[in-house]
């Protein structure tokens, strides 16, 4: 029997995880007595450093339950890190590690389905929704948008597939060679290569709280993807400086054409055109400091995350 470890990130969650732990318990012990799980498996809550009573109630269900263990990060690093923290400290004791949201709209009963495909010989096990009718119009829409894009840039992704997956550890292990501070793990697991499945299920309403990717952090979050994984973007940036070259050689001899027949007035779309053209190359601009600031961030390569304090993590690793 493999020892499963469940890794949930947490942030500002003390709503929604006394319920968290009630149905993560009841489904380990399920799976403890159908020989799916060792008696060592344990939900592993990572505190991201939540403003709120997260780490306090975290803290309390370590020392009631023994299947609850915990580590707190020295500050809020987001939740690609958290989680990656959280991997990275289970990958010790385990020997598969399923990532999944505390706000319980990841499936539970499908656990089993994600261990059986481990015991198979999967490495990676990726958590694919059947649909998406829960969200809303925008939402939806962005997101098939996204993977489309995404697609389109070569980069290699999951559809429909967030951060619900099962890692052996040996994919875990591999996931620790990759060194990038810039992190988008749903671009990164699929690039280890090892036998891999999916398992569909329907993704909830939150139980409680609020949502912790307002529309400015799934933007932040589109761009990391994005920029992380394809330079594309890059590439678009020549063809286009190219293309408003040759209509502005183009734009330059109709206007001393029009000038010469109508006149001055006919400059007023060239002081139009500067205007566009002055807010395309702003645009370029962004792009290539987005890239560059990328590159800062990994020259500097500072620690992705701090481990502050752990609770009811086994003494001796595996």
């Amino acid at each position: 029997m493999p020892v499963v470890y469940l890794v949930i990130p947490c942030y500002n969650e003390e709503k929604v995880l006394p319920e968290t732990v009630s149905r993560l318990t009841d489904k380990l012990n399920k799976m403890l007595n159908a020989g799916l799980a060792d008696k060592g498996s344990r939900m592993l809550f990572v505190d991201d450093g939540s403003r709120d009573a997260t780490w306090e109630l975290i803290s309390k269900f370590c020392a009631e339950n023994e299947l609850v263990a915990g580590i707190k990060l020295a500050h809020n690093r987001g939740h690609q890190n958290a989680l990656l923290a959280g991997l990275m400290t289970a990958r010790k004791y385990a020997d598969c590690v399923v990532s999944l949201d505390a706000d319980l709209q990841d499936d539970v009963d499908v656990l089993d389905e994600f261990v059986q495909k481990f015991i198979d010989g999967c490495d990676v096990v990726y958590g694919v929704r059947n649909k998406r009718e829960s969200d809303t119009f925008f939402k939806r829409t962005t997101a098939v948008g996204f993977y489309r894009f995404m697609e389109k840039l070569g980069v290699n992704v999951v559809y429909n597939h967030a951060d619900y997956r099962l890692m052996s550890r040996r994919a875990l292990d591999a996931l620790s060679e990759y060194r990038e501070v810039n992190l988008f793990l749903r671009g990164l697991v699929p690039l280890i290569g090892f036998k891999s499945d999916v398992v569909y299920y329907d993704r909830h309403e939150r139980f409680a709280g609020e949502s912790k990717y307002p529309l400015k952090k799934m933007i932040s979050f589109a761009v990391d993807g994005i920029t992380s994984f394809s330079v594309k973007p890059l590439q678009l940036i020549f063809g286009l400086g190219a293309a408003i070259s040759l209509v502005s050689l183009v734009g330059v001899i109709w206007s001393l054409i029009a000038h010469c027949a109508h006149g001055a007035a006919a400059w007023i779309i060239g002081i139009w055109s500067l205007w566009l053209l002055g807010g395309i190359l702003l645009l370029c601009m962004g792009v290539m400091g987005t890239y560059i600031g990328k590159i800062y961030a990994e020259v500097k390569a500072r620690p992705r995350f701090l481990i502050e304090q752990s609770l009811n993590l086994p003494e001796k690793e595996k």
